[in-house]
């Protein structure tokens, strides 16, 4: 008997320690439709993009953003009802072959299709969030939160105003809405070909990132220069160089492409090719 006891508390207990726990998103609260238009303008929504809501409730988000502004892409919902009434939403308005509804848990949801992703979420649901929207979306992502920052990113842009309608909803007026940029990961050691009007010989850009936050600095030769002025805007990276003998900086653009940097430096009104390829970790 005892043995009995101890065996189902053992499969009892494991079968706990296995379950998957579901994280709680927050309770089914719709954008009022004022913020929606507000939230897709911000993200500059157009119909090349792919715009994916997480917890998308009734799927107004994703159902205007076919509608007024032509974009593509889906909603991701847990309740089957939302999921239901989003979907033949869809049909009536006349957008279903661009748009879809699914139940899934956002945590398991491939997102890397987005050009635009937005979502109106529990605080401690969106900073969990944000190891995922790092590793599965593209450079140059946008990301768009209702009320609710992203902890550890610097947002673009934001938007604050008051909204009677949120008084139901929040109990204030106050509206935020944040957008982001993912950023392209440059951190690391650059093997940098220059201008001969910038240096000549062999460059090395050293860059350190903590997501958008950039800094670095040009060896050349075996004189080491800071870097100002250094931007990091999704795949697109610019920055400035001090020029000698108080001439005037060299300002670099260049855009990201995986283990590469490609753009222009302009060296007194002159702008000519540069580039860097990103040296293997030691």
């Amino acid at each position: 008997m005892i043995r009995t006891l101890f065996l189902a508390f053992v499969l009892s207990f494991t079968a706990v320690a296995n379950a998957q726990v579901q994280v709680n998103a927050g309770p089914y609260v719709p954008s009022p439709n004022s913020v929606v238009s507000d939230m897709l303008s911000l993200a500059a929504v157009g119909p090349a993009d792919f715009v994916i809501d997480l917890g998308s409730g009734d799927g107004r988000i994703v159902l205007t953003a076919a509608k007024v502004y032509g974009a593509r892409g889906f909603g991701v919902e847990i309740k089957d009802e939302l999921v239901k009434l989003s979907n033949e939403a869809a049909q009536k308005q006349g957008v279903a072959e661009r748009v879809k509804f699914i139940k899934q848990d956002l945590f398991k949801t491939d997102i890397s299709q987005a050009s635009v992703l937005t979502m109106y979420l529990l605080p401690d649901t969106v900073n969990m969030l944000s190891d995922k929207l790092q590793k599965e979306l593209k450079p140059g992502t946008r990301i768009i939160s209702h009320d609710y920052p992203l902890s550890g990113w610097l947002p673009e842009k934001y938007e604050q105003f008051d909204l009677a309608d949120k008084v139901q909803i929040s109990g204030v007026t106050t509206t935020i809405i944040y957008l982001y940029v993912v950023p392209a990961q440059v951190a690391g050691r650059w093997s940098a070909t220059l201008p001969a009007s910038v240096a000549k010989g062999a460059a090395t850009l050293e860059i350190k990132q903590q997501l958008q936050k950039v800094s670095g600095n040009l060896t050349l030769g075996v004189r080491e220069v800071p870097l100002q002025e250094m931007k990091l805007v999704g795949d697109r990276i610019s920055f400035s160089m001090p020029g000698e003998r108080g001439a005037r900086p060299h300002a670099f653009t260049g855009q990201v492409k995986g283990g590469a940097i490609e753009g222009l430096v302009e060296s007194a009104g002159v702008k000519t090719p540069w580039s860097a390829k990103l040296a293997p970790k030691s």
